[in-house]
């Protein structure tokens, strides 16, 4: 005989002959030479040495275990006094009852969604993350839920997450914000053959999500080729001249234009306009020359204008000095003082006809 003490929170399981005979708790007892006890901490789970089936046909064995089962498509998270502790695949798993408190969530994942009461942090972990596929809608985005290609549903601002399993699931995300295309150094030519480029933008936001990603493929590209074709229809049916004189009208007719075909699109124009017209450079000399010669023509006009003003002037001037001897007079000493300022002295030689002259200037004659 042999005596065998079994301790607190410890289990043992008697064996005869290397066949099961009982559970003994905790205790001392005495056994047989032929008998081996196998003891179990119950703070762990249970790991048995022989098939657990064969175990539980002891009733009494089978009341003191939590027994769970995980098939093929499943999983389940297993808790220990509420804290997450490890992840269970498919198999039999046993756990003491009694002294840790276990829990367990069973997830399905042959669905799509994760339905079940899991937390976000739990998720999260490294061992939980293999078995989920996660999206992120920003703030600035909706999106599209596909299942095997199919459209499912429109996917608000947030974080979804979904078992991962042989359904093929994808999500299209769509930017909601106000966006801008511009179509740069668009080869145009006008009526009149004059070949210029255009840089054009255009000022747009996406407010159909299925039309713009379910009911239309590449829609900005699209949006691109309406922008090309409304300017090169507006531009084509305007001489060089006209263009320059009307450029302002080009948004308006563009936004006019693309208006309906953008709502087809799922998408909303809010504004457009044309930040440059690059003309070739024969065309940009030949127009500098053109405005050269305006200015000219225009400056020659100014001068003739100013000419004939001051002639008139003149004209009145003498016509009063005829009329009036002394303003005749005064004119005549102005002229005098003026040329007298530029004279720092006069040298006289022969005779006294130069200041006679003077005399009759400066000396009224009475």
């Amino acid at each position: 005989m042999k005596r065998i003490r079994i301790n607190t929170g410890k289990i043992g399981l008697v064996f005869r002959n290397g066949n099961y005979r009982k559970v003994v708790t905790e205790g001392a007892y005495w056994f047989l030479p032929n008998e081996d006890v196998f003891e179990y901490d119950m703070t762990k789970p249970f790991h048995p040495s022989i098939d657990l089936n064969i175990l539980l046909k002891d009733e009494q064995l089978a009341t003191m275990l939590t027994v769970v089962e995980v098939k093929d498509n499943e999983i389940v998270l297993q808790y220990e006094n509420g804290n997450f502790k490890n992840v269970l695949g498919p198999g039999r798993f046993a756990y003491w009852k009694g002294v840790t408190d276990y829990s367990f969530i069973k997830a399905d994942l042959s669905k799509i969604e994760v339905t079940e009461n899991i937390d976000t942090n739990t998720i999260m972990r490294k061992e939980v993350l293999p078995y989920v596929r996660v999206y992120a809608v920003e703030s600035f985005e909706k999106g599209i839920f596909l299942i095997d290609g199919k459209f499912s549903k429109v996917l608000d601002t947030g974080v979804y997450y979904f078992w991962k399993n042989a359904v093929v699931i994808s999500v299209l995300k769509a930017d909601l914000r106000q966006l801008q295309l511009e179509v740069s150094g668009q080869e145009i030519l006008t009526k009149d053959k004059a070949a210029l480029r255009v840089n054009f933008y255009t000022q747009y936001k996406v407010v159909d999500i299925i039309k713009a990603m379910i009911e239309n493929k590449d829609y900005e590209k699209q949006l691109y080729i309406l922008m090309q074709l409304a300017l090169r229809e507006f531009i084509g049916t305007l001489s060089l001249d006209e263009l320059l004189e009307k450029k302002e009208s080009i948004s308006a007719y563009v936004l006019a234009t693309l208006k309906d075909k953008a709502y087809n699109l799922g998408v909303e124009v809010r504004d457009c306009g044309v930040r440059d017209i690059i003309l070739p450079g024969e065309v940009k000399e030949i127009m500098n020359q053109v405005l050269v010669a305006q200015k000219k023509a225009e400056a020659n006009v100014i001068m003739r204008r100013e000419e004939t003003a001051s002639t008139r002037s003149l004209l009145n001037t003498a016509k009063l000095m005829e009329e009036n001897s002394m303003l005749f007079k005064l004119k005549e000493m102005e002229y005098v003082e003026k040329i007298a300022d530029k004279i720092n002295s006069i040298s006289l030689s022969g005779g006294n006809q130069i200041i006679d002259q003077l005399k009759d200037i400066f000396v009224p004659k009475k």
